[in-house]
């Protein structure tokens, strides 16, 4: 039934409508098979390469200043 309405509301679109359609069907393919080939490279990475990649990932992430106290960090401060 879903197949059915979706061909039915396609054949009403304009061609720019279906240009549109055509690249967020594109960007979701491209996506998928990025995502598809990094998991097996992590199934079979060795730890160093896990360590590696995962380095890489927090160079990546925002660098703020904001940062917690040593209090915090203090395993006691917990369960005050």
């Amino acid at each position: 039934m879903l197949r059915e309405t979706l061909k039915q509301e396609i054949d009403q679109l304009s061609d720019s409508e279906l240009r549109r359609i055509a690249d967020f069907i594109n960007s979701v393919k491209t996506q998928t098979q990025q995502v598809a080939q990094s998991i097996p490279s992590l199934q079979n990475a060795t730890p160093a390469e896990r360590a590696e990649d995962f380095r890489r990932w927090v160079a990546e992430l925002p660098k703020t200043s904001i940062t917690l106290s040593d209090d915090a960090f203090d395993r006691g401060s917990i369960y005050e």
